[in-house]
Protein backbone atom coordinates (compact mmCIF):
# COMPACT_ATOMS: atom_id res chain seq x y z
CA UNK A 1 0.00 0.00 0.00
CA UNK A 2 1.53 3.57 -0.77
CA UNK A 3 1.71 5.29 2.06
CA UNK A 4 3.15 8.75 0.64
CA UNK A 5 0.38 10.59 0.72
CA UNK A 6 0.28 10.02 4.66
CA UNK A 7 3.38 11.93 5.13
CA UNK A 8 4.65 15.28 4.02
CA UNK A 9 7.82 14.31 2.36
CA UNK A 10 10.08 17.22 3.74
CA UNK A 11 8.83 16.21 6.96
CA UNK A 12 10.23 12.90 6.16
CA UNK A 13 13.45 14.35 5.18
CA UNK A 14 13.89 16.75 8.32
CA UNK A 15 13.69 14.21 10.80
CA UNK A 16 16.63 12.33 8.48
CA UNK A 17 18.32 15.94 8.48
CA UNK A 18 17.76 16.36 12.62
CA UNK A 19 18.93 12.20 13.05
CA UNK A 20 22.24 12.55 11.22
CA UNK A 21 22.90 15.88 12.94
CA UNK A 22 22.26 15.09 16.16
CA UNK A 23 23.85 11.36 16.27
CA UNK A 24 27.06 12.06 13.27
CA UNK A 25 27.71 16.31 13.69
CA UNK A 26 27.01 15.76 17.49
CA UNK A 27 27.78 12.31 18.18
CA UNK A 28 31.04 11.20 16.12
CA UNK A 29 32.33 14.45 14.30
CA UNK A 30 32.02 16.71 17.74
CA UNK A 31 35.58 15.65 19.01
CA UNK A 32 36.87 17.48 16.44
CA UNK A 33 36.40 21.27 17.58
CA UNK A 34 36.33 20.19 21.50
CA UNK A 35 39.92 18.23 20.80
CA UNK A 36 41.65 21.47 21.51
CA UNK A 37 40.15 22.42 24.68
CA UNK A 38 40.87 18.86 25.97
CA UNK A 39 44.32 19.09 25.18
CA UNK A 40 45.00 21.90 26.66
CA UNK A 41 42.90 21.50 29.91
CA UNK A 42 43.15 18.14 30.47
CA UNK A 43 45.83 17.96 29.39
CA UNK A 44 45.53 14.75 26.51
CA UNK A 45 48.55 14.19 24.37
CA UNK A 46 48.16 13.74 20.44
CA UNK A 47 49.31 9.77 20.69
CA UNK A 48 46.22 9.47 23.49
CA UNK A 49 43.93 12.34 21.15
CA UNK A 50 44.09 9.57 18.45
CA UNK A 51 43.47 6.57 20.37
CA UNK A 52 40.41 8.10 22.00
CA UNK A 53 39.04 9.16 17.99
CA UNK A 54 39.95 5.41 16.67
CA UNK A 55 37.76 4.11 19.67
CA UNK A 56 35.10 5.79 17.86
CA UNK A 57 35.44 4.90 14.34
CA UNK A 58 35.84 0.88 16.05
CA UNK A 59 32.23 1.03 17.73
CA UNK A 60 30.66 2.29 13.95
CA UNK A 61 32.31 -0.10 12.18
CA UNK A 62 30.95 -2.41 14.78
CA UNK A 63 27.50 -0.34 14.91
CA UNK A 64 27.55 -1.05 11.15
CA UNK A 65 27.44 -4.36 11.36
CA UNK A 66 25.90 -5.12 13.42
CA UNK A 67 22.84 -2.72 12.17
CA UNK A 68 22.78 -4.60 9.17
CA UNK A 69 21.67 -8.10 10.98
CA UNK A 70 18.73 -9.17 10.80
CA UNK A 71 17.53 -8.69 14.72
CA UNK A 72 16.42 -4.61 14.21
CA UNK A 73 13.54 -5.91 11.66
CA UNK A 74 10.35 -5.00 12.66
CA UNK A 75 12.36 -2.58 15.69
CA UNK A 76 13.95 -0.05 13.70
CA UNK A 77 12.13 2.96 14.59
CA UNK A 78 12.69 2.13 18.41
CA UNK A 79 16.16 1.39 18.00
CA UNK A 80 17.10 4.62 15.94
CA UNK A 81 15.60 6.88 19.10
CA UNK A 82 17.13 4.52 21.91
CA UNK A 83 20.35 5.53 20.07
CA UNK A 84 20.01 9.19 19.56
CA UNK A 85 18.81 8.89 23.41
CA UNK A 86 22.71 6.90 24.01
CA UNK A 87 24.14 9.57 22.15
CA UNK A 88 22.96 12.61 24.77
CA UNK A 89 23.71 10.60 27.76
CA UNK A 90 27.18 9.30 26.01
CA UNK A 91 28.31 12.99 25.08
CA UNK A 92 27.06 13.60 28.94
CA UNK A 93 30.01 10.91 30.20
CA UNK A 94 32.67 12.74 28.02
CA UNK A 95 32.50 15.28 30.56
CA UNK A 96 32.55 13.93 33.87
CA UNK A 97 36.22 11.73 33.34
CA UNK A 98 39.55 12.72 32.15
CA UNK A 99 40.97 8.82 31.97
CA UNK A 100 41.81 7.98 28.37
CA UNK A 101 40.57 4.28 28.94
CA UNK A 102 37.32 5.46 29.88
CA UNK A 103 37.29 8.39 26.81
CA UNK A 104 38.02 5.00 24.57
CA UNK A 105 34.88 3.08 25.76
CA UNK A 106 32.64 6.31 25.65
CA UNK A 107 33.67 7.14 22.44
CA UNK A 108 33.21 3.05 21.45
CA UNK A 109 30.23 2.97 22.55
CA UNK A 110 29.25 6.81 20.72
CA UNK A 111 30.44 5.34 17.35
CA UNK A 112 28.06 1.98 18.53
CA UNK A 113 25.02 4.36 18.80
CA UNK A 114 25.82 6.67 16.01
CA UNK A 115 25.96 3.91 13.21
CA UNK A 116 23.00 2.54 14.69
CA UNK A 117 20.65 5.94 14.24
CA UNK A 118 22.29 6.61 11.03
CA UNK A 119 21.15 3.20 9.31
CA UNK A 120 18.21 2.24 11.08
CA UNK A 121 16.45 5.96 10.74
CA UNK A 122 17.87 5.58 7.14
CA UNK A 123 16.46 2.32 6.88
CA UNK A 124 13.09 4.08 7.44
CA UNK A 125 13.34 7.25 5.74
CA UNK A 126 15.26 6.35 2.59
CA UNK A 127 12.39 3.88 1.00
CA UNK A 128 9.67 7.00 1.12
CA UNK A 129 13.00 8.73 -1.21
CA UNK A 130 12.18 5.33 -3.69
CA UNK A 131 8.44 5.94 -4.23
CA UNK A 132 8.32 9.42 -4.40
CA UNK A 133 10.41 8.95 -7.41
CA UNK A 134 11.86 12.50 -8.98
CA UNK A 135 10.32 13.77 -5.84
CA UNK A 136 12.71 11.70 -3.96
CA UNK A 137 15.19 13.98 -4.02
CA UNK A 138 14.59 16.02 -1.79
CA UNK A 139 14.50 13.45 0.65
CA UNK A 140 17.71 12.52 0.42
CA UNK A 141 19.43 15.75 0.03
CA UNK A 142 17.63 16.95 3.42
CA UNK A 143 18.44 13.12 4.94
CA UNK A 144 22.37 12.86 4.25
CA UNK A 145 23.03 17.20 4.52
CA UNK A 146 21.91 16.36 7.95
CA UNK A 147 25.51 15.49 8.67
CA UNK A 148 27.00 18.91 7.33
CA UNK A 149 24.44 20.47 9.76
CA UNK A 150 24.98 18.90 12.88
CA UNK A 151 28.94 19.78 12.41
CA UNK A 152 28.58 23.56 11.33
CA UNK A 153 25.73 23.79 14.19
CA UNK A 154 28.86 22.11 16.79
CA UNK A 155 31.50 24.06 15.40
CA UNK A 156 28.87 27.14 16.50
CA UNK A 157 28.27 25.68 19.78
CA UNK A 158 31.83 25.36 21.06
CA UNK A 159 32.92 28.49 19.39
CA UNK A 160 30.14 30.50 21.60
CA UNK A 161 30.88 28.11 24.48
CA UNK A 162 34.80 28.72 24.17
CA UNK A 163 34.01 32.40 24.12
CA UNK A 164 31.71 32.80 26.94
CA UNK A 165 33.96 29.74 29.56
CA UNK A 166 37.18 31.10 28.67
CA UNK A 167 39.10 28.64 30.93
CA UNK A 168 40.60 25.60 29.07
CA UNK A 169 40.31 23.63 32.17
CA UNK A 170 36.49 23.42 32.38
CA UNK A 171 35.08 24.62 28.55
CA UNK A 172 35.87 21.11 27.34
CA UNK A 173 33.00 19.81 29.84
CA UNK A 174 30.47 22.45 29.41
CA UNK A 175 31.21 21.83 25.55
CA UNK A 176 30.08 18.20 26.06
CA UNK A 177 27.08 18.96 28.30
CA UNK A 178 25.87 21.51 26.12
CA UNK A 179 26.13 19.07 23.20
CA UNK A 180 24.44 16.65 25.35
CA UNK A 181 21.63 18.76 25.53
CA UNK A 182 21.15 19.57 22.61
CA UNK A 183 20.84 16.39 21.53
CA UNK A 184 18.73 14.88 23.66
CA UNK A 185 16.14 17.84 22.11
CA UNK A 186 16.93 16.63 18.91
CA UNK A 187 15.92 13.14 20.24
CA UNK A 188 12.41 14.59 21.13
CA UNK A 189 11.87 16.20 18.08
CA UNK A 190 12.83 13.29 15.78
CA UNK A 191 10.18 11.17 18.04
CA UNK A 192 7.59 13.42 16.94
CA UNK A 193 8.40 13.54 13.00
CA UNK A 194 10.10 9.86 11.97
CA UNK A 195 7.36 7.76 10.42
CA UNK A 196 7.23 4.07 11.13
CA UNK A 197 8.21 2.17 8.63
CA UNK A 198 5.67 1.36 5.67
CA UNK A 199 6.83 -1.48 4.23
CA UNK A 200 8.94 -4.72 5.58
CA UNK A 201 10.86 -5.69 2.89
CA UNK A 202 11.60 -9.10 1.73
CA UNK A 203 15.47 -9.75 2.16
CA UNK A 204 16.61 -12.26 -0.41
CA UNK A 205 19.82 -14.47 0.28
CA UNK A 206 21.80 -13.04 -2.19
CA UNK A 207 25.08 -15.01 -3.61
CA UNK A 208 28.84 -14.96 -2.61
CA UNK A 209 30.50 -11.70 -3.58
CA UNK A 210 32.16 -11.69 -7.17
CA UNK A 211 35.57 -10.15 -6.47
CA UNK A 212 36.32 -8.80 -9.93
CA UNK A 213 38.91 -6.54 -10.71
CA UNK A 214 36.63 -2.97 -10.58
CA UNK A 215 35.17 -3.88 -7.27
CA UNK A 216 38.20 -4.89 -6.05
CA UNK A 217 40.11 -1.80 -6.70
CA UNK A 218 36.90 -0.02 -5.71
CA UNK A 219 36.46 -1.18 -2.38
CA UNK A 220 40.84 -0.74 -1.70
CA UNK A 221 40.05 2.98 -2.71
CA UNK A 222 37.15 3.46 -0.54
CA UNK A 223 39.32 2.38 2.21
CA UNK A 224 42.42 4.23 1.64
CA UNK A 225 39.55 7.37 1.73
CA UNK A 226 38.44 6.21 4.98
CA UNK A 227 42.30 6.55 6.20
CA UNK A 228 43.21 9.89 4.14
CA UNK A 229 40.19 11.65 5.32
CA UNK A 230 39.50 10.75 8.80
CA UNK A 231 43.36 12.84 9.95
CA UNK A 232 41.88 16.35 8.61
CA UNK A 233 38.43 15.31 9.81
CA UNK A 234 39.66 14.57 13.16
CA UNK A 235 42.59 17.10 13.95
CA UNK A 236 41.10 19.88 11.73
CA UNK A 237 40.67 22.62 14.53
CA UNK A 238 43.49 20.96 16.48
CA UNK A 239 45.62 22.10 13.45
CA UNK A 240 44.28 25.53 13.02
CA UNK A 241 45.74 25.90 16.91
CA UNK A 242 49.25 24.85 16.81
CA UNK A 243 49.08 27.44 14.08
CA UNK A 244 48.09 30.38 16.12
CA UNK A 245 45.27 30.50 13.50
CA UNK A 246 42.68 32.00 16.26
CA UNK A 247 39.60 30.78 17.80
CA UNK A 248 37.44 32.39 14.88
CA UNK A 249 39.31 30.52 12.04
CA UNK A 250 39.40 27.62 14.59
CA UNK A 251 35.40 28.10 14.48
CA UNK A 252 35.32 29.21 10.73
CA UNK A 253 37.43 26.34 9.75
CA UNK A 254 34.70 23.32 11.37
CA UNK A 255 31.80 25.64 10.12
CA UNK A 256 32.43 25.81 7.00
CA UNK A 257 33.10 22.12 7.10
CA UNK A 258 29.41 21.46 8.07
CA UNK A 259 28.03 23.85 5.87
CA UNK A 260 29.55 22.25 2.45
CA UNK A 261 28.62 19.46 3.40
CA UNK A 262 25.16 20.11 4.11
CA UNK A 263 24.86 21.42 0.45
CA UNK A 264 27.54 18.72 -1.21
CA UNK A 265 25.12 16.43 -2.85
CA UNK A 266 23.02 19.11 -4.26
CA UNK A 267 25.95 20.90 -5.68
CA UNK A 268 27.66 17.85 -7.07
CA UNK A 269 24.34 16.26 -8.54
CA UNK A 270 24.28 18.00 -11.92
CA UNK A 271 27.76 16.87 -12.35
CA UNK A 272 26.62 13.55 -11.15
CA UNK A 273 24.19 14.14 -14.08
CA UNK A 274 26.39 14.96 -17.17
CA UNK A 275 29.85 12.79 -15.66
CA UNK A 276 28.45 9.72 -14.24
CA UNK A 277 28.78 9.04 -10.47
CA UNK A 278 32.31 7.06 -11.27
CA UNK A 279 33.70 10.18 -12.78
CA UNK A 280 32.23 12.12 -9.77
CA UNK A 281 33.50 10.01 -6.92
CA UNK A 282 37.02 10.46 -8.69
CA UNK A 283 36.55 14.10 -8.95
CA UNK A 284 35.96 14.68 -5.34
CA UNK A 285 38.45 12.49 -4.32
CA UNK A 286 41.09 14.68 -6.30
CA UNK A 287 39.24 17.63 -4.19
CA UNK A 288 39.85 15.90 -1.06
CA UNK A 289 43.36 15.33 -1.57
CA UNK A 290 44.16 19.07 -2.00
CA UNK A 291 42.45 20.25 0.25
CA UNK A 292 44.10 17.72 2.82
CA UNK A 293 47.14 18.62 1.77
CA UNK A 294 46.32 22.61 1.62
CA UNK A 295 45.46 22.33 5.68
CA UNK A 296 48.95 22.41 6.36
CA UNK A 297 51.02 23.90 3.75
CA UNK A 298 48.95 27.11 3.17
CA UNK A 299 49.62 29.53 5.97
CA UNK A 300 47.46 28.84 9.15
CA UNK A 301 44.60 30.74 8.40
CA UNK A 302 44.34 29.97 4.49
CA UNK A 303 45.15 26.22 4.96
CA UNK A 304 42.60 25.63 8.11
CA UNK A 305 39.46 27.59 5.96
CA UNK A 306 40.63 25.64 2.66
CA UNK A 307 41.19 22.24 4.43
CA UNK A 308 37.52 22.53 5.92
CA UNK A 309 36.05 23.73 3.14
CA UNK A 310 37.58 20.95 0.60
CA UNK A 311 36.55 18.49 3.25
CA UNK A 312 33.23 19.19 3.85
CA UNK A 313 32.40 19.85 0.34
CA UNK A 314 33.73 15.90 -0.85
CA UNK A 315 33.62 13.21 1.87
CA UNK A 316 29.92 12.66 1.72
CA UNK A 317 29.75 13.04 -1.80
CA UNK A 318 32.55 10.28 -1.66
CA UNK A 319 30.81 8.56 0.57
CA UNK A 320 27.34 8.36 -1.27
CA UNK A 321 28.71 7.74 -4.24
CA UNK A 322 31.60 5.26 -4.00
CA UNK A 323 28.59 2.71 -1.91
CA UNK A 324 26.29 3.28 -5.35
CA UNK A 325 28.93 2.51 -6.89
CA UNK A 326 29.98 -0.72 -5.22
CA UNK A 327 26.00 -1.63 -5.62
CA UNK A 328 26.40 -1.49 -9.52
CA UNK A 329 29.48 -3.60 -9.92
CA UNK A 330 27.84 -6.20 -7.93
CA UNK A 331 24.40 -6.09 -8.71
CA UNK A 332 23.49 -9.54 -7.70
CA UNK A 333 25.25 -8.97 -3.83
CA UNK A 334 24.75 -5.52 -3.45
CA UNK A 335 23.99 -6.06 0.17
CA UNK A 336 27.09 -7.76 0.48
CA UNK A 337 29.32 -5.03 -1.18
CA UNK A 338 27.94 -2.46 0.54
CA UNK A 339 29.14 -4.53 3.93
CA UNK A 340 32.47 -5.05 2.44
CA UNK A 341 33.29 -1.45 1.65
CA UNK A 342 31.71 -0.24 4.87
CA UNK A 343 34.60 -2.89 6.47
CA UNK A 344 37.19 -1.29 4.36
CA UNK A 345 36.41 2.03 5.06
CA UNK A 346 36.03 1.36 8.68
CA UNK A 347 39.77 -0.28 9.08
CA UNK A 348 40.82 2.65 7.42
CA UNK A 349 39.61 5.64 9.14
CA UNK A 350 40.65 3.20 12.71
CA UNK A 351 43.75 3.02 11.32
CA UNK A 352 44.39 7.10 10.74
CA UNK A 353 44.08 8.23 13.83
CA UNK A 354 46.44 6.09 15.36
CA UNK A 355 49.21 6.67 12.61
CA UNK A 356 48.87 10.40 13.02
CA UNK A 357 48.49 10.77 16.72
CA UNK A 358 51.63 8.39 16.78
CA UNK A 359 52.85 10.47 14.17
CA UNK A 360 51.96 14.16 15.38
CA UNK A 361 53.87 13.19 18.92
CA UNK A 362 57.18 11.64 16.85
CA UNK A 363 57.37 15.00 14.81
CA UNK A 364 55.89 17.20 17.46
CA UNK A 365 52.92 18.55 14.82
CA UNK A 366 50.21 17.32 12.20
CA UNK A 367 51.76 17.98 9.25
CA UNK A 368 53.64 14.81 8.58
CA UNK A 369 50.51 12.79 9.62
CA UNK A 370 48.70 14.98 7.05
CA UNK A 371 51.35 14.40 4.49
CA UNK A 372 51.09 10.61 4.86
CA UNK A 373 47.03 10.93 4.21
CA UNK A 374 47.70 12.84 1.09
CA UNK A 375 49.80 9.79 0.18
CA UNK A 376 47.07 7.64 0.63
CA UNK A 377 44.53 9.60 -1.04
CA UNK A 378 46.27 9.92 -4.04
CA UNK A 379 46.89 6.23 -4.47
CA UNK A 380 42.89 6.40 -3.62
CA UNK A 381 42.55 8.10 -6.98
CA UNK A 382 44.57 5.94 -9.04
CA UNK A 383 43.03 3.06 -8.17
CA UNK A 384 39.59 4.74 -9.11
CA UNK A 385 40.89 5.87 -12.10
CA UNK A 386 41.67 2.30 -13.07
CA UNK A 387 37.56 1.55 -12.10
CA UNK A 388 36.39 4.43 -14.45
CA UNK A 389 38.59 3.10 -17.31
CA UNK A 390 37.23 -0.55 -16.44
CA UNK A 391 33.56 0.94 -15.89
CA UNK A 392 33.46 3.44 -19.43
Amino acid sequence: MDMTPRYDLRLVGLAGTITLAAAMGFGRFFYTPVLPGMIAGIPLSSANAGYIAAGNFAGYLAGAILAGQGWAAGRERMIALCALVSTSVLLAAMAVTTSVPAFVVIRFLAGLASALALILTSSIVLPFAREAGSRGHVVNFLHFGGVGVGIALSSALAFIVNTLAGDAAHGWRIDWLAGAVITMAAAFAVMRLLPRPHATAVRRAEPPLQWRLPLTLLTASYGLFGFGYVITATFLVTIARQGDAGPVVEFLAWFLTGTAAAVSLVLWHPAAVRAGIARSYVASLVLLAIGVVASVLLPSTAGALTGGLLLGATFMVITAYGLQLGGKLAPESPRRALSSMTAAFGVGQIAGPLVAGWAAEKSGSFTLPTLIATCVLAVAVVLAAIVVRRVD
